[in-house]
């Protein structure tokens, strides 16, 4: 099961007593397909939602809402005019498409908020992209959702896409309020959890990538510092150097994997990781000064 289908089974789950189911229903209504007083169409690809819009629509109008199913889409297409009629008179619609506060039952907007979910919401895997998304039925109700929104301090934008009105958010933390306010708690700590396993995993490759450059480095150095040696010792022989120089050069022909610090620490007479580094600079003079007397 997607992401998305976890939220709304979550969101219906938590629409518990008849003044959410109201509410829930109202918001299902107000942003469906198609709301007019000749013909009202609820569409959905899900089928818990469809099962769900029935069993409310039927809590409150009593009466069996007309469903039909064509390849993954289901479509509640209500034509009768007294079943219109009464829904008109119930939640007080009129011809323009708007919020009428007074049809949201005390403490029950989080419910319309979900219902305005379940009718045109949806939300991404969080494992792939951080995205929440309304494809609203037109421009009031897109202004109206986004006031909805910034009341519970979620910042939602708007969109026009192929001629559709869309209200979208791609903050996670805004995603969490967002699902968190409309009863999907614990989908909630699903998508913080994918937050911090992301983060782990970013940090892990990071430092993978971090020592996997530090190898490198210390690879091409140990190459350099070895051709500079050989060459002295092929020209001068290294009993010609200093007895320190003389120590890290043996040193590096014996370990050439060793780091700069691993090096400083078995010396007879241990240095720092700087003063090695300082030791093989002027080995390195040496073999420079060695190159240009043979061009």
């Amino acid at each position: 099961m997607s992401f998305a289908e976890d939220v709304r089974r979550e969101i219906i789950s938590s629409i518990t007593d008849n003044n959410k189911r109201f509410s829930c229903l109202y918001g299902m209504l107000l942003y469906s397909r198609e709301l007019t007083p000749e013909r009202i169409c609820f569409q959905t690809e899900s089928r818990i939602t469809a099962d769900f819009f029935g069993k409310i629509f039927r809590n409150v109008f009593h009466m069996t809402p007309p469903c039909r199913k064509s390849g993954i889409l289901y479509s509640f297409d209500i034509s009768d005019s007294k079943i219109t009629e009464e829904i008109y008179r119930t939640y007080r619609f009129i011809n323009i498409r708007t919020i009428n506060s007074e049809m949201i039952i005390t403490d029950s907007i989080s419910a319309f908020t979900a219902g305005i979910f379940l009718s045109c919401g949806s939300v991404n895997d969080p494992e792939k992209e951080y995205h929440l998304e309304f494809s609203v039925p037109g421009e009031i109700l897109t202004e109206e959702l986004i006031i909805i929104l910034n009341d519970i301090g979620v910042t939602a934008r708007s969109a026009i896409r192929r001629g559709q009105y869309m209200v979208y958010v791609k903050d996670s933390e805004a995603i969490e309020d967002t699902l968190t306010f409309i009863g999907a708690q614990n989908c909630t700590l699903e998508l913080m959890n994918v937050k911090i396993w992301k983060d782990v995993r970013n940090k892990a490759n990071r430092i993978a990538n971090c020592d996997s450059a530090n190898i490198d480095k210390t690879v091409k150095a140990s190459a350099r510092q070895t051709a500079d040696i050989e060459l002295i010792r092929d020209f001068n022989g290294l009993e010609n150097l200093s007895p320190e120089l003389r120590e890290v050069a043996e040193m590096r022909l014996e370990n050439p994997d060793m780091s700069l610090k691993e090096i400083g620490a078995n010396l007879s007479k241990p240095v720092s990781r700087s003063g090695v580094n300082h030791r093989f600079r002027k080995i390195a003079d040496i073999a420079e000064t060695i190159r240009n007397s043979t061009h």
